[in-house]
């Protein structure tokens, strides 16, 4: 593969899953945004790393540890900015289908339906409640560990769910990248993961590990259910798998 092909991919899944523009006029094929998921983990690393430079630079201006609370806050904030609640919508999405107690074509209706329902609502509401409370029950030390682990573990999982997993639906914005895939590209993204595990610690890969299992998990649950998987689905996993990483890391380091 070539350099050049490789930076397009690059650039097709960041912009993909951020809100940053590194590149205004790129023009991203659907070939490329297929190949792009072997970089997600390396995407999850920097946006972690953007926020653990964030709560660093917070830390600057207070003089010291800071308030837990607000940082905590500010970082759930800051990564909803990031990301454009990209993966929150797919969450939301997920639950208000998957828990509708209906028919598979009504679930598959429902999460198409921009409207949010009361299970997308209060599943929104726990997932965020919960991710305060875990992050502000941390050792502060601790903080910039789990702020990078969270995306790395949630991409890869989400990278695993378009490899094993088949789409449900004919078509759809999630349906590129399981009609491109290759198992190459698994093994970059793994790669990549392997190595951000490797520098955060050996608690911090098995709680990475282990979320990433809790993620395939849930996709094996709902996939039961649909008949599959879909756009919908890979951010919901995202956003478990980076719940079950925080609170692993947080039970392996109280």
């Amino acid at each position: 593969m070539k350099p050049k092909q490789w930076l397009d991919d690059f650039i097709t899944g960041f912009q993909f899953l951020t809100r940053i523009e590194i590149c205004k006029h790129h023009d991203s094929s659907l070939e490329s945004f297929g190949r792009s998921v072997k970089f997600f983990p390396l995407i999850g690393a920097m946006l972690g790393l953007l926020l653990a430079a964030f709560l660093w630079g917070a830390r600057q201006y207070f003089g010291g540890l800071g308030p837990q609370n607000t940082l905590v806050a500010a970082l759930i904030i800051g990564e909803v900015v990031l990301t454009g609640a990209l993966h929150w919508d797919g969450f939301m999405d997920t639950f208000d289908g998957v828990f509708s107690g209906r028919d598979r074509e009504r679930m598959l209706e429902i999460m198409k339906d921009s409207r949010v329902g009361a299970f997308g609502a209060m599943a929104l509401a726990l997932a965020l409640l919960a991710r305060f409370t875990i992050l502000t029950d941390l050792e502060p030390q601790l903080l910039p560990g789990v702020v990078i682990l969270m995306p790395v573990a949630g991409r890869l999982a989400v990278v695993m769910t378009i490899t094993f997993f088949p789409y449900a639906r004919p078509s759809g914005l999630g349906h590129v990248f399981p009609s491109h895939r290759e198992t190459g590209n698994l093994y970059v993204a793994l790669l990549f993961a392997a190595a951000m595990f490797a520098f955060l610690g050996l608690k911090a890969a098995i709680a990475g590990s282990s979320a990433v299992g809790c993620g395939l998990l849930f996709a094996a649950y709902v996939s039961g259910k649909l008949g599959g998987v879909t756009g919908d689905v890979y951010g919901a996993v995202n956003i478990v798998t980076e719940l079950a990483a925080a609170a692993l890391f947080l039970f392996l380091f109280s």
